[in-house]
């Protein structure tokens, strides 16, 4: 296999006609520079690609070198397709992963489709260029663990337990999280070089060799009310049914592993990671099978771990869809973490929200940073984060911040940004984006729709109204995705890119697209019968035709 050298470039120096083209293409290179397995173009989650093939990122990155700010260069499951002509104010990438028609969408149907190398996996945010490593999703894990705390635990995590696995690209954010929650985390992981990838990083403290070691420095934590996380070598379906067995009960519990993939993600409980990969290839079947029944071990321990009294979370990896299958009929007693501890902030449109400094320059996350702190004192959420973030969260590849903002909060900052850009306060242009998890932008029934009020869980209709809302506002790039469980049928999300470049243009573009993409958000929640949603609209003049009550 070639290695190739993904470096970062900085500065404000261009290698394409436009900032729009070139702060995209400094987006691939970052989400490669962050990536599990770039050499295979893998950003996470097994078989989340920024591309479909090394042809195809080598043709993408040629293609936005020497397109004109006038064209829109279209993607198809990670493969550029061609240019075409549209205008200066239309998006410049317009792009399609993994999307295949209903009774198709099967995980047997997606491998041999990938084999054929006719279709890639987009992840959420890794096909269309957004990842910004685990501190693109550390803020959602961090906001659950608070939530938590203020309904059972009178506030504080203090002296309380986490137990989890998996530390991949998504989970790789939860023991930062929990310990800027207050708590101890323990995360079991069954990829040693995972564990060493977070401790370099800053978002894991310690590695513990056994289960008695990792115990007895959770107990010592505990026992001083001090913060701390821990990563544990080990397969969860073993280890959690251990600590159960000991009569240990966490004060919460939860899973992030690559449970969505029974044979590319989740490693079942008695083979190494070695022999997975060999079974990958010889024999897919078996692997599948056997991640079913280790499925069925891990889950199961969860839901006994509930019944002792622990809170037990689903953390959005379809675990429990896995675990149904193989026969937990329980499985979903577990509720999702969206349903359960964040549905009223999405209900008013407050979700994920990024920028990314394409110079390169700490310094400019730092001064919007003070922003932020200057502008939002209202807002004792975004103070408290912004202040943990820029004193714990580590840079991973170009300087990133994320923080939970909602309709009006988000255009705000974006017009502010861009003005900071054009009046020389910031040494670059900033690219703005959010995760696809957010309140328009998804329908998975098994995370973000799941038990919906109007029972509208299934309906695909909202994510594909944002993307083209998001055409329609300006966008610099807009993404469909689908995929999820075994890649095929489990959701659709869209993505959205802006890059504030300091023009006039882009006022239009951030006020236009990001208004609007927060008003379809609150729009869809209103719709679906949550009184927060109708209360938002009517407070932020979004003109939603509420039916109800006559239009």
């Amino acid at each position: 296999m070639t290695h190739r050298h993904f470096g970062l470039a900085s500065g404000t120096n261009l290698r394409c006609r436009g900032w729009r083209q070139e702060g995209l293409l400094r987006l691939l290179e970052n989400v490669l520079s962050v990536a599990e397995d770039p050499d295979n173009l893998v950003v996470y989650a097994a078989l989340g690609k920024a591309a479909r093939d090394w042809p195809a990122h080598d043709a993408i990155v040629r293609a936005l070198t020497t397109m004109d700010e006038d064209e829109t260069l279209i993607v198809q499951s990670g493969k550029p397709i061609g240019l075409v002509k549209t205008h200066s104010r239309a998006p410049i990438v317009v792009m399609a992963n993994c999307n295949m028609v209903g009774q198709w969408a099967r995980a047997e149907e997606f491998y041999r489709l990938e084999k054929q190398g006719l279709i890639c996996w987009g992840g959420l945010t890794a096909g269309d260029w957004q990842y910004i490593g685990s501190q693109g999703v550390i803020q959602g894990t961090y906001e659950i663990f608070r939530r938590i705390a203020d309904r059972h635990f009178d506030g504080t995590l203090a002296g309380r337990l986490i137990l989890t696995s998996g530390l991949g690209g998504m989970g790789g954010a939860q023991p930062l999280a929990g310990r800027l929650a207050g708590a101890v985390i323990l995360c079991v992981e069954i990829d040693p070089a995972r564990i060493a990838r977070r401790i370099d990083s800053g978002y894991l403290q310690h590695r513990a060799e056994t289960l008695d070691d990792a115990l007895a420095l959770a107990a010592a934590a505990q026992a001083r009310g001090q913060a701390c996380s821990i990563g544990l070598p080990g397969n969860a379906a073993d280890i959690f049914p251990q600590i159960l067995a000991r009569g240990i009960v966490p004060d919460i519990v939860t899973d992030q592993t690559s449970a969505h993939d029974l044979v590319h993600g989740y490693i079942p409980a008695g083979l190494t990671l070695a022999q997975a990969r060999t079974l990958r290839d010889s024999d897919p079947d078996r692997l599948a099978a056997l991640s079913l029944a280790s499925i069925a071990r891990h889950v199961r321990a969860m839901l006994d771990f509930r019944a002792a009294g622990a809170v037990v979370f689903d953390n959005g990896n379809l675990i429990r869809t896995q675990a149904q299958k193989a026969g937990i009929e329980d499985a979903f007693d577990i509720p999702i973490f969206t349903e359960a501890y964040l549905r009223p902030l999405f209900a008013r449109a407050i979700g994920p929200f990024r920028w990314i400094a394409l110079s390169n320059d700490p310094g400019d996350i730092r001064r919007i940073d003070d922003y932020l702190l200057e502008t939002f004192t209202d807002d004792p959420s975004v103070v408290n984060w912004i202040t943990l973030a820029r004193d714990h969260i580590p840079v991973e590849g170009l300087p990133a911040r994320i923080a939970w903002l909602g309709h009006q909060a988000r255009t705000t900052v974006g017009l502010a940004v861009n003005r900071m850009v054009r009046q020389g306060t910031l040494s670059g242009p900033v690219a703005f984006t959010r995760d696809h998890l957010d309140a328009g932008a998804m329908a998975h029934p098994n995370i973000m729709t799941e038990n919906m009020r109007d029972g509208s869980d299934a309906i695909a209709d909202w994510p594909l109204l944002c993307a083209m809302l998001a055409c329609s506002s300006q966008a610099d790039l807009v993404a469909i995705h689908s995929g999820g469980g075994g890649y095929a049928g489990y959701m659709t999300s869209a993505g959205v890119t802006l890059i504030a470049d300091g023009s006039v243009e882009a006022d239009e573009r951030l006020r236009l697209a990001l208004t609007n993409d927060t008003s379809l958000g609150v729009m869809r929640y209103a719709d679906a019968g949550y009184d927060a949603a109708r209360d938002e609209a009517a407070r932020q003049g979004i003109r939603h035709l509420d039916l109800r009550q006559g239009g």
